[in-house]
C-alpha cells in the first residue's frame, strides 16, 4: 500500500522538538510537564524547502490512488488543504494509502495529533457495514445498526488475567449496555448480570454507568472465550467470528515438575485468550502438544507459563505441519470379509479417490461423492463408508500427517443380508482408501511461509545467501534509502533457528516477519528422508 508522511520531525533523537504539519504547513511544540500543552508556530527557515518537497510527495502518492487529486495532479492545479485531507480519508478508508505520522511517546509528542488523525482519517461505526447471524432464521445474515435505541450486541474480542480475576473486553456494536442490567452469552445461554463496568486507559479503569455502539469497555468475572457473541436476551443473534487460520507449527510440552498444578490451568486460559493457540495431548506418545502460528508465538507462551504461572516447561523438537496428498487417479474394489462362530463381517465397495485442488476447497478440502446405483450398497450403510473415507484421511501412510485435497467417489459395492453392518462398511471403505491412496502417487506437502527480512543495505548479500541456503525461492528485493527488504516463500521446516542467524548475519540489526502461505509438494529427496524418520519412530514405540 502506498504511503506518505503528513508530517516532518523537527529534529531528531536528543534534539526532537516537533513537527511541521505539512497540510496546514505549521510548527507544532508540545509544551508541558507531559506535553499536554500545544503551541503552533511558523516552519523553521532551514525545514522550508523539506516540508514543500514532503508536500510535493504527498499530492504525487495521493494522486496515483485518488481520482480527484489526480485530475488536479494531471491539469497542474494545486489542491487546497481541504481537498488533500478529503482525498487522504478516501484512501485510507478504501485501504489504498497509508497516512505516516510522527512523534515520541516517550517524550509526549505528537499523540494528540495522531489522535486527531484517527478521527480525522479512519472510519467511524456508522460507516462500517457489520453482520450478524440470526441463529433462530436458519442463520440468516442481518445487518448490524450502530446506533444505541437497539437491542444490545457486543463481542468479546480480548481476555486479560488482572488482579479481579479475568477482564473481557467488548466492543458495542449495536445498542447500549448499562451497568446493572443483564446480558446472555449467545454460545452458552448464561444469564450474567453486569455488576462493574469500566472504560480503560492504557492500564488504569475509569468506572461508568454505560456505553453505547462503537465503544469499548471492559467486564470482570465472566466465563468466555476470544469471540464469543453477547446480547440483552431479546435477539438470539451472533457475531461472525474472526478467521482463525490453521496452526503451523507444533511443539511437545512436558513440566519439568510432573505435579504442577498450574500447567492445565495456564493453557486453559491462553486457549480462551488466543484462538490461534491450540493444544491437544497425543494418542500414541500421551504427550501435550501445543500449536501456533510460529516459533516465536510457542517460544512467548512457554516463556508467559514460567514468569506468569512459576511452571518451567521442556519444549520438545518443533513438529511442523505436513500434509499427504493423491497426484493420480486410483481405482479401488475391496471386499471386507470376516467370519467368526455366529453372524460375520461382510463389505465391498467399488470406485476410486482423485486429487482435487485443495486451494480452491480451502474450508473443505477433501469430498465424499456417492454415485452407487440400483441399491448395491442399502442407504443405511453410506453414511457409514463416508465415515471410514473420514477415518482414512485422519492419518496418512506415509508420516502419520492428515490427508488433504482427496476425492473419493463410491461407485458400486456389495452387501449380505445377514453379515452385513455399518462397521463392516466402515472398515471396507477405510481399507479401500489406504489401498487406492498408496496406488495415487502419494506426496506429502510442507508449509511454505511468506518470509519479509528487512535490513540496512550494507548486510543485503548476507540476508539473500541465508535465505538460500534455506532453499527460499526469492520474491521480491526493495532498496529504500539505508534499508533493504527482501520478500522470500521459505519452507516452515527450515525456517527454525532462522532469528539467531539473523541477528548474527546482521549484527542485531535485521529483523523478519513470517506469515503461512500455503502447503507445497515437498522435494523427493526430502520425502524419503520423513518417511525413514517416521519409520523409526513407529519402530521405536513397537
Amino acid at each position: 500500500i502506498p504511503a506518505a508522511a503528513l508530517q516532518v520531525p523537527i529534529g531528531s533523537e536528543d534534539a526532537f522538538e516537533g513537527v511541521v504539519d505539512v497540510l496546514a504547513n505549521r510548527a507544532v511544540y508540545n509544551r508541558g510537564a507531559r506535553g499536554e500543552d500545544i503551541v503552533y508556530g511558523e516552519v523553521p527557515a532551514h525545514m522550508v524547502e523539506t516540508v514543500n518537497a514532503a508536500r510535493e510527495e504527498l499530492i504525487a502518492t495521493l494522486a496515483e490512488v485518488d481520482d480527484e487529486i489526480g485530475e488536479l495532479f494531471i491539469e497542474e492545479k494545486v489542491p487546497t488543504e481541504q481537498q488533500i485531507r478529503a482525498a487522504v480519508r478516501r484512501a485510507t478508508i478504501a485501504r489504498k494509502f497509508t497516512p505516516v505520522l510522527m512523534g515520541s511517546a516517550i517524550k509526549d509528542k505528537g499523540v494528540q495529533q495522531l489522535l486527531d488523525a484517527v478521527i480525522s482519517y479512519l472510519p467511524n461505526p456508522t460507516e462500517i457495514t457489520n453482520t450478524m447471524l440470526d441463529i433462530d432464521n436458519d442463520e440468516k445474515v442481518l445487518e448490524v445498526i450502530p446506533h444505541s435505541n437497539q437491542p444490545f450486541v457486543g463481542l468479546a474480542f480480548k481476555l486479560e488475567e488482572g488482579k479481579y480475576g479475568q477482564l473481557t473486553y467488548i466492543r458495542v456494536y449495536q445498542g447500549r449496555l448499562e451497568k446493572g442490567q443483564f446480558a446472555y452469552h449467545v454460545k452458552t445461554g448464561k444469564k450474567i448480570k453486569i455488576a462493574r463496568l469500566v472504560r480503560m486507559h492504557s492500564n488504569s479503569m475509569e468506572d461508568v454507568d454505560s456505553v453505547g455502539a462503537g465503544e469499548i469497555c471492559a467486564l470482570f468475572g465472566i466465563d468466555c472465550a476470544s469471540g464469543d457473541t453477547f446480547t440483552d436476551g431479546t435477539i438470539n443473534c451472533s457475531m461472525s467470528t474472526m478467521f482463525v487460520p490453521d496452526s503451523v507449527i507444533s511443539l511437545s510440552l512436558t513440566p519439568k515438575d510432573k505435579n504442577a498444578p498450574n500447567f492445565s490451568k495456564a493453557l486453559n486460559r491462553f486457549q480462551r485468550e488466543d484462538p490461534t493457540f491450540r493444544v491437544h495431548v497425543d494418542a500414541e506418545s500421551k504427550q501435550t502438544i501445543i500449536s501456533g502460528m510460529g516459533e516465536l508465538h510457542l517460544d512467548i507462551y512457554v516463556e508467559r507459563m514460567r514468569r506468569e504461572y512459576n511452571v518451567d516447561c521442556i519444549t520438545g523438537k518443533p513438529q511442523v505441519a505436513f500434509r499427504e496428498t493423491a497426484t493420480s487417479k486410483s481405482k479401488f474394489a475391496y471386499t471386507h470379509k470376516k467370519q467368526t462362530g455366529g453372524s460375520g463381517q461382510y463389505g465391498r465397495v467399488v470406485g476410486y479417490i482423485e486429487p482435487i485442488d485443495s486451494a480452491q476447497h480451502a474450508e473443505l478440502p477433501h469430498e465424499f461423492v456417492n454415485n452407487v446405483v440400483g441399491g448395491n450398497i442399502p442407504t443405511q450403510f453410506l453414511p457409514a463408508c463416508e465415515k471410514g473415507y473420514m477415518d482414512g484421511l485422519k492419518e496418512g501412510f506415509m508420516v502419520g500427517h492428515p490427508v488433504v485435497g482427496v476425492r473419493m467417489v463410491l461407485e458400486d459395492g456389495q452387501a449380505h443380508m445377514v453379515d452385513s453392518s455399518e462397521l463392516a462398511f466402515r472398515l471396507a471403505t477405510f481399507n479401500a482408501f489406504r489401498e487406492a491412496f498408496k496406488a495415487s502417487g502419494p506426496r506429502i506437502l510442507e508449509p511454505v511461509m511468506l518470509v519479509e527480512v528487512s535490513a540496512p543495505v550494507e548486510f543485503q548479500g548476507n540476508v539473500l545467501g541465508s535465505l538460500n541456503k534455506r532453499k527460499g525461492m526469492i520474491v521480491d528485493t526493495e532498496t529504500q534509502e539505508d534499508y533493504c527488504v527482501v520478500t522470500s516463500e521459505v519452507p516452515l521446516n527450515n525456517m527454525f533457528g532462522y532469528s539467531t542467524e539473523l541477528r548474527s548475519a546482521t549484527q542485531g540489526k535485521g529483523e523478519f516477519s513470517m506469515e503461512y502461505k500455503r502447503h507445497s509438494p515437498v522435494l523427493h529427496s526430502v520425502q524419503e528422508e520423513l518417511i525413514k524418520e517416521h519409520q523409526a519412530k513407529l519402530a521405536e514405540k513397537k
